[in-house]
């Protein structure tokens, strides 16, 4: 699919930057004309992605958070949030919903489920000791297309 704009930020993996990342996709994704309920199923998903970033990625260290969010032709949004952190060793284990390689954090283990909820389609590509993307696209129903 033909990019129609992009913008791409790198920020410190601290939980105070995830409001800013929410904050990034939302302005971004205004051109697209997005309903009030497709911003907020977006934030969430995109909350879940760089919190799985802070929570597991980095765990004792520091590191970063790179972020590309695009309008895609057809009115598609694409979001890649990257880390460099451990990596996750089972890809398809860590998607199970309740699964946590984090059990003495309280988590749900439920980021990804909610991700796949929210989003028409995740991927996930990880490296154990490299890091992981994830990579989010939604097709956005403007507003003007509902009425």
């Amino acid at each position: 699919m033909k990019i129609i704009n992009e913008i791409k930020c790198v920020f410190p993996a601290y939980s105070r930057n995830e409001g800013l990342a929410r904050s990034v996709v939302t302005s971004f994704a205004a051109q697209l004309d997005p309903s009030v309920s497709e911003v907020g199923e977006i934030k969430t998903a995109v909350s879940e992605a760089v919190t799985n970033c802070i929570v597991h990625a980095y765990r004792e260290e520091k590191g970063n958070i790179e972020m590309v969010v695009r309008a895609l032709e057809s009115n598609v949004l694409y979001i890649k949030i990257r880390d460099k952190g451990c990596g996750i060793e089972d890809i398809k284990q860590a998607m199970e919903p309740l699964y946590t390689s984090a059990p003495e954090e309280e988590r749900a283990g439920l980021g990804f489920a909610v991700m796949e909820s929210f989003m028409d389609k995740v991927s996930v590509r990880s490296k154990p000791g490299k890091g992981t993307s994830v990579i989010m696209t939604r097709k956005i129903l403007s507003e003007k297309d509902a009425t």
